[in-house]
């Protein structure tokens, strides 16, 4: 018996083991090397933005790793936002966290010079939400160029991240879980106090000429408050130290007022570079302001954030959300952060501060602070044709905030908790 036969299948399955056995060697090589991450290369990079929507909003927020801040457009087409990385990379991998306001048509590009740009991603049906795309390409320089915005306004990014190779001393490789974010904040937690149709800042000695606010913090708020009076009353806030006073318009639903069932007020170190943030100065005794606007007649006009607790509705048009049962209204608003260094008020309550500028305070406001957040959440849900402010839309919503901390406290919670960037809760300890 011939064994010609069985030779050939022998050898072809030999060869097949010996040909998958390479295969799979290169399939794992293969495998490692595309599981290998690249690093992030464009955070606390230059950027720079076809637009801005204020000075809230400026192009370095997208890459300073803080997803709480955005750069925002103005409410027109094209719109771009551009990264240098400082040297060529070639970059295999981009990350964009839009906020509700994003681009449904748009191009990610690389470039050498900033000049001539070549196409590394297109689309015309982009979902918004967090866009992870795989892109092969090199440059200097990337940028996404928005062509057409999926809402009324313009367009929105929590972040922009860049990943490859290259640029110019690249920061550490993301460690798994994600990036380690260093917070730089303390905080006061302040429950409803009263409701007077009352403004100290806006309307003093004049009680009753103002539209209908709820009061948080001091107990005693009304139209002749002065910072003595605050500095000897009661407060309701955790840490009671806090004597400031704080208070926004009413809300209303079904006509009825409702009041918060969470309050609180944020000190926070964000927003700025981080040589800024350690020569943030304390909030002096005193200082008065006003962050919003209470007589917006359209959303451009506001600075105002509205969502729903523990959901992802947020509302592109700075008004009311519809949350569903079993959530809350939420209302976020920052103010400004950068002080003149001289007047604690000003005649529209408001200039005497300034938002930052390319994260930097602008040299008319020289003096960085902290940044007050105040955060409300309402037991309401639903329809929000329901809903109105005592000063109307909810683009309408502002916050008045009058200072009393003692001096030596706000000086310690600066000093231990802001300026070395670490997170304190309401005793001002980490």
């Amino acid at each position: 018996m011939s064994l010609t036969p069985t030779r050939g299948p022998l050898r072809t399955a030999a060869l097949a083991v010996a040909l998958a056995a390479l295969l799979g060697g290169y399939l794992v090589a293969t495998a490692i090397r595309a599981d290998a991450a690249d690093p992030l290369l464009s955070q606390g990079r230059p950027a720079t933005a076809s637009s801005t929507e204020n000075g809230g909003t400026p192009a370095a927020n997208a890459v300073d790793g803080n997803n709480g801040t955005r750069w925002g457009s103005a409410f027109s087409d094209p719109q771009w936002l551009r990264i240098d990385l400082g040297a060529t990379a070639t970059v295999s991998r981009v990350v964009l966290r839009w906020e509700a306001a994003y681009a449904r048509a748009f191009t990610v590009q690389t470039s050498a010079d900033g000049n001539a740009w070549t196409t590394v991603y297109s689309t015309t049906t982009g979902p918004g939400g967090t866009q992870d795309l795989a892109v092969s390409g090199s440059g200097r320089y990337v940028r996404v160029n928005a062509t057409q915005r999926a809402t009324q306004y313009g367009v929105s990014l929590w972040e922009f991240q860049v990943y490859g190779v290259g640029g110019s001393t690249p920061p550490p490789t993301t460690p798994p879980g994600g990036p380690i974010v260093r917070v730089s904040e303390f905080l006061a937690d302040c429950p409803f106090s009263h409701r007077l149709p009352d403004d100290p800042i806006v309307f003093p000695g004049l009680p009753g000429a103002s539209h209908m606010h709820s009061f948080f913090g001091s107990e005693v708020t009304n139209a002749h408050t002065t910072v003595n009076d605050l500095i000897n009353a009661r407060s309701n806030c955790s840490p009671s130290v806090d004597t400031s006073s704080y208070w926004i318009p009413t809300l209303y639903v079904d006509n009825q007022p409702v009041e918060p069932s969470i309050a609180t007020f944020y000190y926070l170190g964000e927003g700025v570079r981080p040589d800024v943030t350690a020569r943030i100065q304390p909030l002096p005794l005193g200082l008065r302001i006003v962050a919003g606007n209470a007589k917006a007649t359209a959303p451009e006009q506001s600075i105002a954030r509205w969502s729903c607790l523990h959901h992802g509705e947020v509302s592109p048009s700075k008004n009311f959300v519809a949350c569903p049962a079993g959530s809350m209204l939420e209302s976020y608003l920052d103010f400004p952060q950068c002080w003149d260094g001289v007047n604690l008020d000003s005649a529209n309550h408001q200039s005497h501060l300034a938002y930052p500028v390319n994260n930097d305070c602008p040299s008319t406001h020289p003096v960085p602070v902290p940044k007050l957040r105040q955060v409300i959440r309402y037991p309401a849900n639903g329809d929000p044709a329901r809903f109105r402010l005592a000063s109307g839309a909810g683009f309408t919503m502002h916050g008045d905030f009058f200072n009393a901390w003692p001096v030596a406290e706000m000086e310690r919670r600066v000093r231990d908790c802001i300026r070395p960037v670490v997170k304190c809760g309401v005793n001002g300890t980490p």
